[in-house]
């Protein structure tokens, strides 16, 4: 009976630790006077991740026990309020400075979006800040106090206001805010709403809203508010359940134990059975280098070449032509050869190229893809005088669109998270149709969905997409944003037409990124050579911010690649220009001195413009 007798006491401390875990989400709060912290929120130091709905809704105590959230780039506000059943939570600033970080309140990165009903009969609106080296005693009802000094005045005018004393001459438009609330001048306190998850209608009920445990995409559960006794009775409560599951369990353990030593054998032998029935569906064919040679004409038509080997046009049974990649012996060999078979081979979506087998022959190691006619998106980009109508700024953004899906299906699609670490333009490859494929997987990691960083020996990628902190962990954790920095990267090459870092350019030109900011900033139209107007060029501007806000130096500033879906599949009017993505060499204040024509001052209070 010994094999029972340890099934038992792991059972026993397995529920025991259940019993335990059960309660890890119980309401909690900063101070008695303080807001209750539940799902969707967290504290993010006392509470387990799969207590709150995402990173967005965590929660911590300052040093006066005051509840404090964190929104997009690092801007952080006092929770006086939470309103969980109309989904609302009330802001408050001590400096009544709500201006200083009003751009990025509502930032397509937010989960909390402004509380229109509050600001009736105002609903929202477009605000508009300007810095005017001269005071404006007529502009007072639009000044900003807090941000205002002695030499110069901030002043937040709605799109759409006569203003006639306004000085053009002296005044410099700072930046533009979509669908905003007039805030007063000294306001203390702002209200804002979030949608996702939508547990009005569970809160409305008396009951409580949660995550339901190991599903998928969010899914919510709504249960009846849970016990708040506490105390001797519910020690006894939960020591009785724990103790008849217990007897349950040895009942069960040994009913199974008895039916397994009589149909064991034959158990065992389906299982082996199905298991390789099943596996020889899914898993890619294996082919001998003698089929290679078959395939490829004796390797008669080269596709390309590189570091990793060549790559020969091949044809199988019938029409079906695939691309033979034939690696050298320093990658075949290696972890890149067991990353590629190991990680695509798993893989069915439209956006990551379909793995159709590969060969270990000896010391001979090749993959076999499906053949894609139009090559990688590089070629697509960088080619000299390409004509324009095949590349136009709508097929640019289903590309884009296209390469987005496919990262996020690498992060949140398959049962563990792949994580590329080489997404670039030349591993993109295109179909007849122009539809982006991810390929090259030899990088790649596979890490469970809940680990929050992974760990890595050595940096791993291409030069010009590696996001900072891979090459060094003093910038971060090496996490799946950093996919999201390198797919940010290629995004901008896609805008601008060339590689981001072009000596070639003029000095100005030299790293496109930062010029294409500078412009942003500035107000300017989108570069010479795209030749776009009206939507076309609504298009390109979107797709240049989300490539700047992906490339945001730090990780957590970083979109997730579900969110930056959600981006480029809404309208990009009124997407917020992200804060500078550059070290120290282009710091904030520096920007606002480049593009502040008139004003000579720092503007120390406002370092996001």
């Amino acid at each position: 009976m010994a094999p029972e007798f340890n099934v038992l006491v792991f059972l026993s401390y397995f529920l025991l630790l259940l019993s335990v875990v059960a309660n890890d989400c119980m309401p909690t709060s900063c101070r008695d006077d303080g807001p209750i912290i539940r799902f969707p929120f967290r504290h993010k130091y006392r509470q387990p991740q799969h207590c709150g709905y995402d990173p967005g809704f965590d929660l911590y105590c300052n040093q006066r026990n005051e509840t404090v959230i964190v929104l997009p780039v690092s801007v952080e506000f006092i929770v006086k309020e939470i309103d969980y059943v109309s989904q609302r939570v009330v802001l408050f600033d001590r400096r009544g400075c709500f201006h200083e970080n009003l751009q990025f309140l509502n930032a397509s990165a937010s989960t909390f979006q402004f509380l229109t009903e509050i600001y009736y009969p105002y609903y929202l609106l477009d605000l508009n800040i300007f810095n005017c080296s001269t005071p404006n005693e007529n502009l007072r009802f639009y000044s900003v106090q807090c941000l205002s000094k002695s030499s110069y005045g901030i002043y937040v005018i709605p799109s759409g206001s006569m203003i006639v004393s306004l000085e053009l001459v002296s005044c410099t438009k700072l930046y533009k805010v979509c669908s905003a609330p007039r805030i007063s001048d000294g306001q203390t306190y702002l209200y804002l709403r979030w949608f996702e998850p939508a547990c009005e209608r569970c809160e409305s009920q008396g009951k409580r809203c949660s995550l339901k445990h190991d599903a998928r995409d969010h899914q919510l559960l709504c249960d009846n508010e849970p016990m708040k006794s506490k105390g001797v009775l519910r020690r006894l409560l939960v020591a009785g359940e724990v103790l008849g599951s217990l007897l349950c369990v040895a009942v069960l353990v040994l009913l199974y134990r008895l039916y397994v030593s009589i149909r064991e054998d034959k158990e065992n032998k389906l299982k082996v059975e199905m298991f390789l029935k099943d596996y020889r569906a899914l898993k890619p064919t294996r082919f001998t280098f003698a089929d290679l040679r078959r395939m490829t004409n004796e390797f008669s038509e080269r596709l390309g070449e590189g570091g990793y080997g060549i790559v020969y046009k091949g044809k199988l049974s019938g029409e079906i032509y695939v691309a033979v990649k034939v690696l050298n012996n320093s990658l075949g060999i290696g972890e890149e050869f067991i990353n590629e078979v190991g990680t695509i081979g798993r893989i069915h979506h439209v956006n990551v190229v379909r793995l159709v087998g590969y060969c270990a022959d000896g010391l001979s190691r090749a993959l076999v893809y499906e053949f894609l006619p139009n090559d990688s998106l590089e070629k697509l980009i960088l080619v000299e005088g390409a004509d324009g109508s095949s590349f136009s700024v709508e097929k640019m953004h289903d590309i884009a669109l296209g390469i987005a899906r496919g990262i996020e299906y690498l992060h949140e699609g398959c049962d563990q998270q792949i994580l590329h670490f080489d997404i670039k333009p030349n591993n993109i490859l295109l179909d007849r149709n122009f539809n982006p494929k991810i390929c090259d997987f030899g990088l790649a990691k596979l890490c469970s969905k809940e680990q929050s960083a992974v760990s890595m020996t050595a940096a791993r990628g291409t030069m010009g997409y590696i996001a900072p902190e891979v090459v060094s962990r003093t910038f971060g954790r090496v996490s799946y944003k950093s996919d999201v920095y390198s797919f940010g990267m290629l995004l901008l090459e896609m805008v601008g037409g060339r590689k981001n870092m072009d000596h070639s350019a003029t000095t100005s030109q030299v790293y496109f990124p930062q010029w294409i900011y500078n412009r942003l900033i500035r107000g300017e139209d989108m570069p010479e050579h795209m030749e776009v107007e009206g939507d076309e060029c609504k298009i390109a501007r979107q797709l240049t911010v989300v490539g700047l806000w992906c490339i945001q130096w730090c990780p957590a500033d970083r979109p997730s690649m579900k969110t930056v879906v959600q981006m480029l599949e809404g309208d990009g009017g009124c997407l917020a220009v992200p804060p500078s993505p550059f070290p120290a060499t282009s710091a904030p204040n520096s920007l606002v001195r480049t593009h502040g024509r008139h004003h000579h001052t720092d503007l120390d209070i406002i370092p996001e413009v």
